[in-house]
């Protein structure tokens, strides 16, 4: 899940061709070329397991997904993947009261960002994405998650 948020936080999803250029580069070994966002994402590869980890980006948004939903959010949560309801934003406090305080302090010094900052950029981010990595209301599998993040 912090894997996740941070490339939400560091590009969004509308440089999704910017976090997938750094992902491939991060499986190749070359993220160090990149500058700010290769060496963000290279602090992040440990969170990721490696670029190739099975069931990794997936297996976060999953996790992204329950933590609102355990958080008392879950209205909040569903509207992101149920086509039928309109998409609803969130505050950064909602954003802090679902990833919590030690999951929150580690991304921010992963991503070089201040915990406002931080949490501004994930709350414009995560109702967007979520519901873009979501059509039709289904999750999607590794692969497609991959092929959404990851452009040829």
């Amino acid at each position: 899940m912090l894997a996740l948020l941070g490339l939400l936080a560091v590009a969004g999803y509308q440089n999704r061709d910017k976090i997938g250029a750094a992902l491939n580069n991060l499986q190749t070994g070359s993220a160090g070329t990149q500058g700010g966002l290769g060496n963000i994402l290279g602090g992040l590869n440990t969170a990721l397991g490696g670029a190739g980890t099975s069931g990794g980006l997936a297996g976060g948004l999953g996790e992204l997904l329950n933590s609102f939903k355990s958080a008392g959010h879950q209205d909040v949560a569903d509207s992101w993947v149920n086509p039928a309801v309109p998409t609803r934003g969130l505050t950064p406090d909602q954003v802090r009261e679902s990833i919590g305080e030690e999951n929150l302090a580690e991304l921010s010094q992963r991503v070089g960002m201040s915990q406002d900052e931080l949490l501004k950029r994930l709350a414009t981010a995560i109702p967007e994405a979520v519901d873009k990595l979501t059509p039709g209301g289904q999750m999607p599998t590794e692969d497609q998650l991959r092929r959404q993040l990851l452009p040829s």
